[in-house]
C-alpha cells in the first residue's frame, strides 16, 4: 500500500505512515491541496517553517494507464498567497509511484544556509547534505546526481532562482533523457522547496514495484478504450504529435488573441518565423526530434528536442507558452534566442510564462527595448548573478511592475496571465479571474471551445455562456489533475464520450471498485471547494477575482474589444462549492 513520508528539515528525519481517511484514495492536486489546506496555517507566510511542500504522483501515475505521469507539487505560493498546485511531466513521478510514495510532505526548515538531498528508493526516504550542490543550476546538479547514482534515477531539483527563493522559482523534473526539462513552473513553488533547503531529491526505482490495478481486466479495457480515443482525436492524435503545443501560435493570431507586446495587441505580424509550423521545419532540418514523449507511457508526444545549426542540444520545445512569452508578448521573433531563454529558465529554476511576462513589464518600463533579444538574455544572466535587476526578474510580473510604477500588469493574485488575451478569448478570461491559484489557462481551458471549436463552440468575443463554460472546465480540469494526466486528453474527454469512459473504467480497476463520471467529477468539485476555503481563510474574497482594470478599458485590435463578463457572472462561477 502507497505510503506518506514526512519529512522533517528541524530535526532531519523521516518517518512513513499510511493514510488516513482524509487521505485514503486521493492523488496528485487533489491529494496536495488536502494536505496543505488541512494542515498549513492559510496566514503564514509561504516561506516560512509553517508551510509545507508536498509532492504527489497521481492516483493513475505508474499504474500503465497513457498520458498519467504527471507530478503535483502543492504548497502556500510565495507568488499569489494562495494555495497552490503546479504539476509537471518528467520520470519522476512513475518512479515515485514505483516506490510505493503516495506523497512526500515537506515540513520545517534546517539551519540557513544548508542544503540537502533527498534520495528515495524502494527502501524509504534518506536525508544527506549537499553542500557542493550549492549555486549550481539545474543542468549541472542532475550530471552530479547521474555521476553519482547512475542514469536510470530521476531528479527533482531547483536551480538558483529556487535557491534565491525568488517568488518565479520553478521545481525541474528530469525526464526521458535525464535532463531537467519539465518543470512545476507556476506560482514560485521551487522558492518553498529552496526555503525547506531541499536542492535536489533524486528518485532510484530500483527494486521497487509498479503499482497493480485490484481488477486488470477492467483497467486493460479502460486503458484500450481510452488509448483509441485519444489516438483517434484529431489534435491528441496528429496536430500535437507533429507540430506540439506551439501549434497554437498561428490559430490564436489569426482568432485576434495572441498577446503581443504586454498584451497591447492581439496579433503578432512576425509571428511565422516563431510559429509551430516553421519550429517543426527547424527541428527537422537540423536533426532534431519531434513527436517526443516527457515520460514513458505518453502516447500524445507533444515535446520537441530543440538543437543548435550543428545539430548539439540546446532545450526541449520550446512549447507554446514560452515560444509566446519570450516572444510575441516581448516583440520578439528570434526562435534560436527564444530557444536559448527557455534553457536559461530551466537551468535557472524559472517559470517560463511569469518570467517571460516579467521581461515584457521591463519594457514597458522602459527598461530595454521591445524586440530586444540579446537585452532579454541579459536580464537572464541578471538572475543568475543575484542582482537587484535579476532579483526583481525573478520575482514576477506584479513585483518588478510595483517597482518600476507600471500600470498595466496583466497578472492575476499576483500571477502573469498566459497567452491568450481575455478580451479576444473571454470564457479563458473567466478562468483566470476566478481560479483558486491566480491566473492560469490550465485550470479551466475554455481556449477550447471558443476558438479551436472542441466539445462545442462558445463565441469567444460574447460574454453569455462563458461562466458556465469556465465552471464545468474548472471541475473536470481539477479531476485530471488528480488521476496524474495529462492536461491535453481533456480534448479528447470533450469530443468523444469513450475517453471519459475509459478514464472510469482505469480508475474502477485500478481501486477496485465502480467509479462513473459523477464521482470522478464530484473528486474536482471537493478539491476546488477545498482550495477555496483555504484561500477565503487567507484572506481572498470576490474582489480577487478579477482581471486588471486594463483589460475592461483598453479595446484590443483588430476586434477592438474589451473584457465584457461582468463582476455578478465572475462571482456566480464557483459560488456553490462554497
Amino acid at each position: 500500500m502507497p505510503v506518506i513520508f514526512r519529512v522533517n528539515m528541524n530535526d532531519l528525519t523521516v518517518r512513513s505512515e499510511q493514510a488516513d481517511q482524509t487521505y485514503r484514495g486521493l492523488g496528485g492536486r487533489s491529494l496536495t491541496s488536502a494536505i496543505i489546506a488541512r494542515e498549513v496555517p492559510p496566514t503564514c507566510h509561504p516561506l516560512s517553517v509553517e508551510n509545507r511542500l508536498v509532492l504527489a504522483p497521481g492516483i493513475l501515475t505508474g499504474t500503465g494507464a497513457p498520458c498519467s505521469g504527471r507530478l503535483s507539487a502543492g504548497a502556500k505560493s510565495p507568488l499569489t498567497r494562495t494555495i497552490k498546485e503546479a504539476n509537471s511531466g518528467g520520470m519522476a513521478a512513475i518512479h515515485l509511484s514505483t516506490c510505493g510514495v503516495q506523497a512526500i510532505v515537506i515540513e520545517g526548515q534546517p539551519e540557513p544556509g544548508m542544503h540537502y538531498r533527498l534520495l528515495v528508493t524502494a527502501e524509504g526516504v534518506t536525508i544527506q547534505p549537499v553542500e557542493d550542490l550549492a549555486g549550481l543550476g539545474n543542468y549541472d546538479t542532475v550530471a552530479r546526481q547521474h555521476q553519482q547514482f547512475g542514469e536510470s534515477v530521476s531528479c527533482i531539483s531547483i536551480g538558483q532562482a529556487g535557491e534565491m527563493r525568488l517568488p518565479a522559482a520553478s521545481i525541474a523534473v528530469t525526464d526521458i533523457e535525464g535532463r531537467p526539462t519539465r518543470h512545476c513552473g507556476r506560482g514560485g513553488l521551487g522558492a518553498v522547496m529552496g526555503a525547506k533547503g531541499i536542492k535536489v531529491i533524486v528518485v532510484d526505482p530500483a527494486g521497487g514495484k509498479r503499482p497493480r490495478p485490484a481488477d486488470n481486466q477492467t483497467f486493460k479495457q479502460g486503458v484500450e478504450r481510452f488509448n483509441a480515443a485519444l489516438m483517434g482525436h484529431p489534435l491528441s492524435g496528429e496536430a500535437l504529435p507533429k507540430f506540439g503545443t506551439n501549434a497554437l501560435a498561428n490559430v490564436l493570431n489569426a482568432a485576434g488573441g495572441y498577446p503581443t507586446r504586454n498584451f497591447r495587441e492581439g496579433t503578432f505580424e512576425r509571428v511565422e518565423p516563431i510559429s509551430g509550423e516553421h519550429q517543426h521545419d527547424v527541428i527537422v532540418e537540423r536533426g532534431g526530434k519531434i513527436a517526443h514523449a516527457c515520460h514513458r507511457g505518453c502516447t500524445i508526444r507533444c515535446s520537441r528536442i530543440y538543437v543548435d545549426e550543428n545539430g548539439q542540444f540546446v532545450t526541449k520545445g520550446p512549447e507554446y507558452e514560452t515560444i509566446w512569452s519570450h516572444g510575441a508578448n516581448c516583440g520578439i521573433d528570434d526562435l534560436d534566442a527564444i530557444a536559448r531563454m527557455d534553457r536559461m529558465d530551466d537551468d535557472l529554476g524559472l517559470d517560463t510564462i511569469e518570467t517571460g511576462a516579467t521581461i515584457a513589464v521591463a519594457m514597458e518600463a522602459g527598461v530595454i527595448p521591445f524586440g530586444d533579444a540579446e537585452g532579454a538574455i541579459g536580464l537572464l544572466e541578471e538572475v543568475r548573478r543575484g542582482t537587484p535587476m535579476g532579483r526583481l526578474i525573478g520575482s514576477g510580473a506584479e513585483i518588478l511592475g510595483k517597482a518600476f510604477g507600471q500600470v498595466r500588469v496583466p497578472v492575476v493574485k499576483g500571477q502573469a496571465i498566459p497567452a491568450y488575451d481575455p478580451r479576444a478569448v473571454q470564457g479563458i478570461g473567466v478562468t483566470y479571474a476566478t481560479s483558486t491559484q491566480g491566473a492560469d489557462h490550465t485550470a479551466g481551458y475554455a481556449v477550447a471551445q471558443n476558438v479551436l471549436g472542441v466539445g462545442g463552440k462558445v463565441d469567444p468575443l460574447d460574454p453569455q455562456g462563458q461562466a458556465e463554460l469556465s465552471r464545468n472546465l474548472q471541475i473536470a480540469t481539477t479531476a485530471i489533475d488528480a488521476t496524474g494526466m495529462c492536461l491535453f486528453i481533456a480534448f479528447a474527454v470533450l469530443d468523444d464520450p469513450n475517453t471519459m469512459q475509459g478514464i472510469c473504467e482505469m480508475l474502477s480497476g485500478y481501486l477496485g471498485r465502480p467509479m462513473d463520471a459523477e464521482e470522478f467529477l464530484s473528486l474536482g468539485r471537493k478539491t476546488l471547494a477545498c482550495e477555496r476555503a483555504f484561500n477565503r481563510a487567507a484572506g481572498f474574497g470576490a474582489v480577487d477575482d478579477r482581471l486588471p482594470g486594463f483589460f475592461q478599458t483598453e479595446k484590443l485590435s483588430p476586434h477592438n474589444v474589451t473584457f465584457q463578463v461582468t463582476d455578478q457572472q465572475l462571482d456566480s462561477v464557483l459560488a456553490d462549492l462554497d
